[in-house]
């Protein structure tokens, strides 16, 4: 813990990146000595210009290592450095592995399946469907869902994880602590419960269109398998898929049709030899896993609702002919899944599932 410290400093020097920091454990073994070197030791490391070693020599006298830990241990999020043993091994062999993971909530048991969930933002009632399928029939398997908590595909593989009452986890382009998209809060606080809220950069820090192909490569690496549903032919989900191939990963997507621009990246990627999803039981068999009962995250009533809506708004006298409920009871059980963010009032006494 007490060498985290200066993990932490290194890591928060602006405009000090991965590359510089894997340059400079070229020649210390650990950032106590990285701050222990002078403004000459610096100067004589290969490649590491006379102004990233000024911007290092001035962030020790900005920063009070003690002070900043301590504030930042308050926080409440865990930092793991790749000097920490817990620092995932699954990022440890990758292209520009991350100095350091934030965390909220937990990181990924390493001894079990993970699988990545992404794709577009925009996307079909067909595409969500699938994703929330494909992450509520891994999760009852046992395995982890991993993905980014972007709005749409990424967002109702989360969701579909959690119905089945299994564990997931989001890699976000920004700080931790900070809820992106800001709609998804109630996700965000749900995927930190039953999971991990992950980022490479430091809390408070903003998205930025280049943090999110970057964080991509950490949604692969910590999963097992990569599974692709609904990409345009250009998609930072297919850069996922990239990832994921050069990581030596299997890629799957959903096939779709010819005419729809929401699928011509995963036709391509089936093309080219990524797995077809026809199934979860299909993609169960390929992983050499089992369907299993898990006790799901929703009571019965609040199950029996759920099962009952979908993306089309439907009124609340519907849903009581469907579910055999009364009116009561019923507004009581919407209430708490609107609460724990799997339905929203689309208009007056009209519900559907969250997106």
């Amino acid at each position: 813990m007490e060498e985290q410290k200066y993990a932490y400093w290194l890591a928060n020097i602006s405009g000090v990146g991965i590359k510089t920091i894997h340059q400079l454990y070229k020649y210390c073994d650990n950032a106590r000595e990285i701050y222990e070197l002078g403004p000459g030791q610096l100067l004589h490391i290969h490649n590491l210009t006379e102004k990233t070693a000024d911007l290092i020599v001035k962030s020790k006298k900005n920063w009070d290592v003690d002070g900043q830990w301590e504030q930042f241990l308050e926080r409440g999020i865990q930092f793991y450095s790749m000097e920490n043993q817990k620092y995932p091994k699954k990022l440890r062999h990758i292209y520009d592995m991350p100095y350091a993971i934030y965390v909220i909530g937990e990181l990924p048991d390493e001894k079990e399946k993970s699988a990545a969930i992404v794709g577009a933002r925009n996307c079909s009632p067909y595409g969500k469907k699938a994703a929330q399928e494909f992450g509520k029939k891994l999760a009852e398997a046992g395995v982890n869902l991993i993905s980014g908590m972007a709005r749409g595909i990424d967002s109702m593989g989360h969701r579909g994880a959690l119905l089945a009452g299994g564990r997931t986890y989001a890699v976000l382009g920004c700080g931790v602590n900070i809820v992106y998209p800001p709609e998804n809060w109630e996700l965000y606080e749900q995927i930190a419960k039953h999971g991990g809220i992950l980022s490479e950069y430091p809390p408070d820090m903003a998205p930025q269109p280049g943090f999110f192909p970057m964080r991509n490569r950490i949604i692969s690496a910590l999963s097992d398998v990569v599974i692709i549903i609904e990409a345009k032919e250009k998609s930072g989900s297919l850069i996922t898929a990239d990832y994921a191939l050069d990581q030596g990963k299997d890629v799957f997507a959903l096939p779709g049709s010819i005419y729809d621009s929401l699928s011509a990246g995963c036709n391509r990627l089936i093309k080219q030899g990524a797995g077809i999803l026809l199934s979860p039981q299909d993609l169960l068999e390929e992983l050499s896993l089992s369907e299993s009962k898990k006790q799901v995250l929703l009571e019965k009533e609040e199950l029996l609702v759920y099962s009952t809506l979908d993306l089309h708004p439907k009124s609340i006298e519907e849903l009581a002919q469907k579910t055999g409920m009364d009116l009561l009871r019923l507004t009581e059980v919407i209430f708490a899944l609107e609460e724990r963010g799997f339905a929203e009032e689309a208009y007056q006494n009209y519900y559907r599932i969250r997106n």
